[in-house]
């Protein structure tokens, strides 16, 4: 990847003359604009020299460069500040640690107006739920599908909340793009890259969950996948990974946080509950989370953990969650962030 650097007082014409002359090449250029850089980013095969020449010639251009990242939009040569991805007005990325809580599987109107109303008490912004359930099970619950999503829009009405929803296969994008603030791809899909290809096509957000043996590099190429497709708003989610380890349900990579932060400029969070697997390890891995740098969590919470119909050992309680909260906030506070 070819990418250009704009000069600090660098006119809105400037950058657009760079723009035209790459896009008179048969070149797509990708724009990142920080608050202090503007960069031009295209991809060039075979020699660039040509390019790079006219390029370096027009005005308000500082220097050009070439990427060394396979994730070239994902990478911070590409885009040097962090990202703030707006879901519905709510910023991911930004000073406020942003917290998404809900259910597992959407089960039902009580069920959800139950979370939404405690989740609107403690100023939490995000409701997460799945109206397509992917199990390890064929036999298992496989979610409500387009009531599940039609459940989750009627509290988002009521409540204001934004809806955080997973879709499993690219026919279905449009579908759940209607109803969904944030969509997210589960840990199973990481590398549909159809499905990531049709999200990239989407206007959407998309909160994309690693691949419980993926690698960080391979997680950072599927983001690229969207991205490259022109959906720039992406959030990256660990959510823990398989190892030798059979305590927890996986393994937390909190040295994820540092490593992405220093490879990429976008978001990243954290999902405890699926790391663990066990509601009572959800407080400690949520605040090492919040400790190690992560923008945010999403969390499993549940009126009757006992009773869900998914997850349910992972769930939180009510109680829980409100325990959980305080101490979150506590902190947030601690390394400079808000909640």
């Amino acid at each position: 990847m070819l990418i250009v650097v704009m000069k600090e007082q660098a006119s809105v014409k400037q950058i657009g003359g760079v723009l035209r002359e790459i896009e008179s090449r048969g070149l797509t250029p990708f724009l990142s604009r920080g608050k202090d850089i503007t960069q031009v980013g295209c991809m060039v095969k075979g020699d660039s020299a040509q390019i790079e020449e006219k390029l370096l010639g027009l005005d308000g251009v500082e220097r050009t460069f070439a990427s060394s990242r396979p994730f070239r939009l994902a990478s911070r040569e590409f885009h040097p500040e962090n990202s703030v991805v707006h879901v519905s007005g709510v910023p991911v990325g930004g000073e406020r640690l942003i917290i998404m809580a809900g259910p597992c599987a959407v089960e039902g109107h009580e069920q959800l107006q139950t979370v939404g109303k405690l989740l609107t008490e403690l100023g939490v912004p995000m409701i997460r739920g799945g109206a397509f359930k992917p199990r390890s099970s064929p036999y298992s619950f496989q979610g409500l599908g387009e009531q599940g999503l039609e459940l989750l829009h009627e509290v988002r009405n009521r409540t204001g909340l934004k809806v955080v929803t997973e879709c499993l296969k690219p026919s279905d994008v449009e579908l759940v793009g209607r109803y969904a603030d944030l969509i997210q791809v589960g840990a199973r899909n990481m590398q549909n890259f159809a499905l990531l290809q049709e999200l990239g096509r989407c206007r959407v957000p998309v909160l994309l969950k690693r691949g419980m043996m993926n690698s960080l590099e391979e997680f950072l190429m599927s983001a690229e996948y969207i991205l490259a497709n022109g959906n720039q708003q992406v959030i990256m989610c660990e959510r823990g990974i398989r190892t030798f380890e059979t305590m927890t349900r996986n393994t937390l990579d909190i040295s994820a946080v540092p490593v992405l932060r220093r490879l990429t400029h976008l978001p990243i969070i954290i999902d405890p509950s699926h790391a663990a697997g066990d509601r009572e390890l959800v407080p400690a891995l949520s605040l090492a989370a919040v400790a190690a740098g992560a923008d945010g969590l999403i969390i499993e919470i549940h009126p009757e953990p006992d009773k869900a119909w998914s997850d349910g050992p992972q769930c939180l309680n009510f109680p829980g969650f409100r325990s959980l909260m305080t101490q979150i906030k506590a902190v947030a506070q601690a390394v400079g962030r808000t909640l």
